[in-house]
């Protein structure tokens, strides 16, 4: 698939949607710490980035955001695990990966994105994230704490 290209921002830092740039150890160090994540293996880990569009950022050479994206690039999209280390922060880096995946060529026709946040509704609300008109046409099941199973 062919993805935009790489480029660099204002300040140096660098997007890019290759997966061979993605440095596993640390999504894994901070998803498995995360709220919605807590306890996550690094093999899921691997397998869900396997399986989604991801986008990465990079200070030189090591990475400090991402942001994974499970979608059929045709109707739908659930944008996740976004994140930014905390010493990278403030810098405008998670808003430059949503609109990043916003503008993304292959998902220009979907009809539906959805995400989920206890916390970070301002960073997604410029780019077109609201609350659900009808929640109540929506299911899940739920299991938050299945990686901290034994």
């Amino acid at each position: 698939m062919q993805h935009p290209a790489p480029h660099t921002n204002a300040h140096g830092f660098s997007l890019s949607f290759d997966k061979t740039q993605l440095q596993l150890d640390v999504i894994h160090g901070f998803l498995t710490e995360s709220y919605w994540a807590k306890g996550i293996s690094i093999d899921l880990v691997a397998q869900a980035v396997e399986h989604s569009l991801c986008v990465g950022v990079y200070a030189g050479t090591k990475q400090v955001a991402f942001a994974r994206l499970i979608t059929d690039y045709t109707t739908f999209a659930y944008l996740c695990d976004v994140f930014v280390l905390e010493d990278y922060q403030g810098k405008g880096l998670g808003k430059w990966m949503v609109q990043a995946l916003r503008e993304h060529p292959r998902l220009g026709n979907l009809r539906r994105w959805l995400l989920a946040t206890t916390d970070a509704h301002s960073l997604y609300a410029p780019f077109g994230f609201t609350p659900l008109a009808m929640p109540e046409r929506f299911m899940q099941v739920h299991m938050p704490n299945i990686y901290q199973q034994p």
